[in-house]
C-alpha cells in the first residue's frame, strides 16, 4: 500500500507543489503506507533530467524522503502500449484525426452534454467508416488514439470533496505523435506500482472519473483518492513553475528558507503557527483530513 506524488519534470517546484506533495506525504506516512515518487515526463520537449534533479533536492530540503528507485514514465511506454492493445482488442479505441485547433473548435460549436466535463471531446472521428479513415490517412496526418466510451456515469467518494460523479468522455490513449496520454500512463503506473492513495490538485478532480472507468476496463484496482485545493497566486489564478518567486530558489533570495516553507505549509493544514521552527516529520502526529482546507489557499506574504 502506498501513497505518492508524480510532478512533471517542466520546471521548479512551486508553493502549490510543495503543498500537495507534503499532504500526500503526510497522509500516507500517518496511515502507515509506503510513499514513492515517480516523474511523469511523458513530454520530451518540455520535460529534462535537470528539473528531475532539481525537483527530488527540493523535495529533499522540506524534509521528504520515499521508498525504492524513482519511476520514469519515458520508460515505460511499452506497458501503457500493452494496455491500449487490450483495448483495442475488445473494440474500444478509435481513430483520431483532428487537430488540438479543430478539436477547440468542435467543441465550442457543439452543445455540451451536461453530464460530461468541460471540454469534452465530441466525438468527430467516433464513426468514420474505412473509406473516410484512408481518405485522412492519404492526407499525412497521423491519428491519435481515443477511447469509445458509451456516456458512462461514474461515482467517487473524494476524501475532500465528498461525492462526486460525472461522465465520462472519448479521452486520447496516445497521441498523434505517438506519446502515450496522461490520462492512460496515470492508470498503468498507479496500479503497477500498487498506489493505494492519490492526493493531487483539485485540478485533476474532473479526470477522475476517466481513471476510474479505464481501471474497470483494464482489471486494475481502485485508489481512494484526495483532490486537495491549489494555492492561489495574487491575481487569482494558480500558482505555475513559471512563477519564480514561489518557487524555493525564489523565496530563498527574498531570505526565506525552507523551513518557513514547512512551517507555512503546516499552518495551512492547521498542524501548527507560522512562526514554530518544524520539520515535515514534526507534523505527522496531528495530521488529520478533516482539518484540510476545502478551499483554495492564498499565497502567503512570507
Amino acid at each position: 500500500m502506498s501513497g505518492r506524488f508524480a510532478p512533471s519534470p517542466t520546471g521548479r517546484l512551486h508553493l502549490g507543489n510543495l503543498r500537495t506533495a507534503a499532504v500526500a506525504w503526510l497522509s500516507a506516512r500517518s496511515s502507515g503506507r509506503g510513499f514513492l515518487v515517480r516523474m511523469e515526463d511523458l513530454d520530451p520537449h518540455q520535460s529534462s533530467r535537470q528539473h528531475e534533479e532539481s525537483q527530488f533536492t527540493e523535495l529533499g530540503s522540506i524534509g521528504m524522503e520515499w521508498n525504492g528507485e524513482v519511476v520514469r514514465q519515458s520508460e515505460r511506454f511499452h506497458l501503457y502500449e500493452d494496455a491500449i492493445f487490450e483495448l483495442r482488442n475488445r473494440g474500444l479505441v478509435y481513430e483520431c484525426f483532428c487537430s488540438r485547433r479543430e478539436v477547440r473548435a468542435e467543441i465550442e460549436a457543439a452543445p455540451q452534454a451536461p453530464h460530461l466535463p468541460p471540454g469534452s471531446y465530441p466525438g468527430t472521428c467516433r464513426e468514420l467508416t474505412s473509406a473516410e479513415r484512408e481518405v485522412r490517412r492519404a492526407s499525412g496526418r497521423p491519428p491519435a488514439l481515443r477511447l469509445r466510451t458509451d456516456g458512462e456515469i461514474i461515482g467517487f467518494e473524494d476524501r475532500v470533496h465528498g461525492g462526486v460523479e460525472a461522465g465520462v468522455d472519448d479521452v486520447v490513449l496516445r497521441r498523434n505523435d505517438g506519446t502515450p496520454a496522461y490520462n492512460l500512463a496515470v492508470v498503468v503506473d498507479d496500479a503497477l506500482q500498487g498506489v493505494t492513495e492519490v492526493v493531487r490538485g483539485d485540478d485533476l478532480l474532473a479526470s477522475t472519473p476517466r481513471h476510474l472507468h479505464l481501471q474497470t476496463l483494464l482489471g486494475l484496482p481502485h485508489p481512494e483518492y484526495a483532490h486537495v485545493p491549489l494555492v492561489m497566486g495574487d491575481d487569482g489564478e494558480r500558482l505555475s513553475k513559471r512563477t519564480g518567486s514561489t518557487t524555493l530558489e525564489g523565496l530563498a533570495e527574498s531570505g526565506v528558507g525552507p523551513e518557513r516553507v514547512v512551517a507555512w505549509i503546516g499552518w495551512s493544514l492547521g498542524l501548527c503557527d507560522t512562526s514554530e521552527e518544524v520539520r515535515l516529520a514534526d507534523l505527522l502526529a496531528h495530521f488529520d483530513w478533516s482539518a484540510v482546507p476545502r478551499r483554495p489557499v492564498p499565497t502567503p506574504d512570507f
